[in-house]
Order: structure tokens, then C-alpha cells, then sequence
């Protein structure tokens, strides 16, 4: 059986092989998310990571591979790096207790227009529509609009990723994360699994989720490429 801690090595793998099983794309023993859902990648053998990337950029223009410390192998004929993300991961240690104020609503298959529109404002990119089945939304409206969500990605039987953690400008530095983030890690510890999330270094909402009792474990990069 593997451990906690080597799951949380390798995430999105371990992903792949348990919890979401269904969305696996496997090339030459690197597991890739189906990128109608996620555009995500992750390996443990590096001589695998070219071959694997030509293959998958067949089926998207950009995607990710995602590793702790190991760097990726492309074949420079059909893939480009465009950039190295230097990430983190972050665990709960010790959930604090925030006080919710706000009404947080489970959101459903009729909030995913509303979903994909307030992450591609806020943080336009790679996020599909698709990406809402890989768990639950959590959602606050202000006058019958989704002004700011969080809800959760990568996932095993172990742990959950809280990911997608945007709120409107018109709505910002009222408190409405710091109450999803709570929020979405209670419903997480009620499962019996262990909140995590990952962000990039330097981001400043590491400052809130410190607040929120979790800490910085490991680094976590993501290696954005393209197809040639």
C-alpha cells in the first residue's frame, strides 16, 4: 500500500490511479489527465516524459507535467517549454477557526457556465469546463450572481486538492475566500481526508492559508509546454 506521503510526492499521478481513474490517458507509463478535464501530466521515469509529451500534445495545444523535483525530457522537434511554474504544496497542520458569516452554497451541473466564466475572468488559462466533475464547488452570490468559489481538484482515497479559489474584483478583500477556504477544508475533514492545495511561490494568498492552518510542505513545479 502506498503511503500518505508518497502520494503527496506525486499528486496528480496518484490522482490518476485512484480517485479519478476515469479521465487516466496513459502514454509510455506517464499518466495525463483527459485534457477535456484537466491538462495535467505527471511521471516518475523522466526517459518516458519525451516520447509520452509528443504523443499527448496530439490531443491539446498546451498542458502541464507536474513534479516535486524531477526535470521533464522533451523531444524539441514537437514540444516547446514555454515556462517552469515554481510551485508549493501546502497541507493543513492545524485548522483555524474563522468565523462564516456568509451563505456558501454546494454548486451543481446548472452553475458550470457561471464557474468556467468567473475563473477565465480572474484567471484566464487552462481551466475547461469539464474541469467541475473532478469535485465538489462551493459558491457565494451577491444579488443572484457567483461573485467567488473554491472547489476541488486532484484527489486519491488519502487526500483532496482545494483549487479554484477566485472571487470577483468587484468583490475582493471582503473576507469571501477566507470563508470558502474554510468552508471547502471542513467538508474535506468530514470525508476522513487530508485538505491540501498547491500555489505558485511568492503568491500572496499563501499569507491567508497559513492563517487558515495550513503549512508549506514541499516544492511543487509545473512545466507548461506546447506542441510545436
Amino acid at each position: 500500500m502506498v503511503s500518505l506521503e508518497e502520494k503527496l510526492k506525486n499528486p496528480v499521478w496518484y490522482s490518476l490511479k485512484e480517485t479519478h481513474n476515469k479521465f487516466l490517458i496513459e502514454e509510455d507509463e506517464v499518466n495525463f489527465y483527459n485534457p477535456k478535464v484537466n491538462n495535467f501530466g505527471a511521471f516518475f521515469d523522466t526517459g518516458k516524459t519525451a516520447k509520452a509529451l509528443t504523443n499527448y500534445s496530439k490531443l491539446t495545444n498546451n498542458f502541464f507535467l507536474v513534479s516535486e523535483h524531477q526535470t521533464p525530457i522533451i523531444d524539441n522537434n514537437n514540444v516547446i517549454l514555454e515556462k517552469k511554474i515554481d510551485g508549493c504544496q501546502m497541507v493543513l497542520d492545524n485548522l483555524q477557526n474563522i468565523n462564516i458569516t456568509e451563505e456558501i452554497i454546494l454548486l451543481t451541473e446548472k452553475n458550470i457556465n457561471e464557474v468556467y466564466d468567473l475563473i477565465w475572468l480572474v484567471m484566464p488559462g487552462f481551466y475547461q469546463k469539464r474541469g467541475f466533475e473532478m469535485g465538489k464547488f462551493y459558491g457565494i452570490f451577491k444579488n443572484n450572481k457567483l461573485v467567488s468559489i473554491s472547489g476541488q481538484r486532484m484527489q486519491t482515497n488519502s487526500f483532496i486538492e482545494i483549487s479554484s479559489v477566485v472571487t470577483h474584483p468587484d468583490f475582493t478583500k471582503k473576507g469571501l475566500a477566507k470563508q470558502l477556504v474554510a468552508h471547502t477544508t471542513k467538508e474535506i475533514l468530514k470525508e476522513n481526508k487530508l485538505p491540501i492545495l498547491h500555489t505558485n511561490k511568492g503568491n500572496p494568498a499563501i499569507g491567508l492559508y497559513k492563517k487558515l492552518g495550513f503549512k508549506i510542505t514541499r516544492d511543487m513545479n509545473w512545466w507548461l509546454y506546447s506542441k510545436k
